[in-house]
């Protein structure tokens, strides 16, 4: 028999990486202590009751056939970028195998909307990827987990779900990961993204996809702030002085801050640091509209980028992407340039 096999003969691979999903209380609190294995048990347990991968009768087209890999067991609070390009390997190795149909990654909430975005620079491949966690531990009455695992699973069957890039299952919403952003310490619906108040005929999020391999080795360095009142005109020169190769400014309203902080980021910019600017505020589009020294058309001028949709946590993510790939400033500024489109 020659050919890639149908989607129904395929396999699913699930990768579990630790989080809240995996997690157990202790006298010491919630720790990661299940394996992939355990996870998938309790998934198969669980009928979809909402659209997501369900079936025309309200049931689970959960795949018949799971490879599982136990990547790691952290809370996502605790990783590394090195673990977060690892997750991005990880996936990228299952997707080698034309049996593959799609891989679930199991994640800790934290960071998650970092490490899924980081998979879709990097997901060429139009078969589905799909991030999935909880918000209460695998032992809690009312756990998540299983609920959202499954539909996580039963979205790599649905057609839909291909060619998307990387999605994220939580709380009965199937969502992309760019423009994606925790919402909610305690909501089981936990995500939302930056268009989440967006009209019906707003395009969705631009995507772009890196080319070339997932780099190796040591991951640049790129520091994000948070701006406000009174904030230290020496932060981001610190940065620099410590070898940073960029920094991510979460600046207030639609990219505006204080003077002193615009003749910072030219001073940094002289010296061959990547500066990209974007908001703290969670939804809209980024424009760089005010003046007065310290707006977004000021710190454009001074030489940085302007991140129209991604927020800090994604815009830092792509930024070391593509500065741990050796792009240049003029390929990076394209790159976030093209978010507008």
């Amino acid at each position: 028999m020659t050919g890639t096999p149908p989607a129904a003969a395929g396999v699913t691979v699930l990768i579990s990486t630790g989080g809240t999903i995996a997690a157990q209380t202790t006298d010491d609190g919630a720790v990661p202590a299940l394996g992939s294995a355990a996870l998938l048990s309790a998934a198969g347990k669980v009928t979809i009751g909402t659209d997501i991968g369900a079936g025309d009768d309200g049931t689970s087209r959960t795949p018949s056939a799971t490879r599982t890999v136990d990547l790691m067991s952290v809370d996502s609070s605790a990783m590394t970028v090195a673990d977060q390009f690892a997750v991005v390997r990880a996936i990228a190795d299952a997707l080698t195998d034309p049996a593959v149909r799609g891989v679930v990654v199991t994640h800790g909430t934290d960071t998650m909307e970092e490490t899924a975005y980081l998979a879709d620079l990097y997901a060429a491949d139009e078969r589905p990827v799909v991030f999935t966690g909880a918000m209460l531990p695998s032992d809690s009455p009312r756990a998540d987990g299983p609920s959202n695992l499954a539909a996580a699973l039963a979205a790599i069957d649905d057609p839909a779900a291909r060619g998307r890039g990387v999605l994220v299952a939580m709380g009965g919403r199937l969502l992309p990961a760019r423009g994606l952003f925790k919402v909610s310490t305690t909501d089981p619906a936990a995500f939302d993204t930056v268009q989440g108040t967006r009209r019906a005929d707003d395009p969705p999020v631009p995507r772009r996809v890196l080319a070339g391999p997932i780099p190796v080795g040591r991951p640049a360095r790129v520091d994000a702030f948070t701006l406000y009142p009174g904030v230290s005109p020496g932060l981001i020169a610190a940065s620099v002085a410590q070898n940073a190769a960029g920094v991510v400014l979460a600046a207030t309203g639609s990219g505006n801050t204080h003077p002193d902080i615009t003749a910072e980021v030219a001073l940094a910019v002289q010296r061959g640091v990547t500066v990209v600017v974007t908001s703290r505020v969670p939804y809209g589009e980024v424009t760089a509209t005010y003046g007065g020294g310290g707006g977004a058309v000021d710190l454009r001028r001074a030489g940085a980028i302007v991140s129209p949709w991604l927020r800090a946590p994604q815009a830092r993510m792509a930024l070391i992407a593509l500065l741990t790939s050796g792009h240049d400033l003029e390929l990076i500024t394209d790159f976030f340039v093209a978010q507008q489109d």
